[in-house]
């Protein structure tokens, strides 16, 4: 493993609304593959698995940050549904996802794109939070307030299809 890839991009959680707003962009479906790379604590997995009925795999470098969402995935029971891979996001299999999910940073999207091609099938939808894959042409980008009262702070949100 390169020392590199423990750096790719920091762990700054994503609110719980951009969450579910990310998640309905991507129309994930009950029963469906989806994939968190740089799960953090879990809370994304989480919620697909609950809310959606996904299938969720996280991929987490951080060890402490694994075991956090395995305690909570286990709390919750959702133990049949979330698999979490404490392990670099680079060495994991993506041929089955039907979504993925990245909070990484534009250079961290520029070093897992040719993963990304070469892995996914056809359709697969890639949602990505505030940071585009460049090169790639999103089907569409939302811009989402997550405090309506306030204004900000605003996230943009990017869809990709797979073509």
């Amino acid at each position: 493993m390169e020392a590199n890839c423990l750096f790719i991009a920091p762990f700054v959680p994503s609110p719980p609304q951009v969450v579910r707003q990310m998640l309905a962009l991507a129309e994930l479906r009950a029963g469906e593959v989806f994939f968190d790379l740089g799960a953090g604590d879990g809370r994304t997995v989480v919620m697909a698995a609950k809310e959606y009925g996904a299938r969720a795999v996280g991929v987490e470098l951080r060890e402490d940050l694994a075991k956090k969402a395995l305690s909570t995935i286990y709390e919750l029971g959702l133990q049949d549904r979330i698999t979490i891979v404490n392990g670099d996001m680079f060495s994991v299999d993506l041929t089955s996802a039907d979504v993925i999910f990245l909070y990484l940073t534009t250079s961290a999207n520029e070093k897992v794109k040719p993963k990304l091609e070469n892995e996914l099938k056809r359709g697969v939808r890639i949602v990505s939070h505030d940071y585009e894959i460049v090169g790639w042409k999103p089907v569409k980008v939302v811009n989402f307030c997550e405090n309506q009262t306030l204004g900000f702070p605003s996230h943009t949100i990017y869809l990709y299809k797979i073509p």
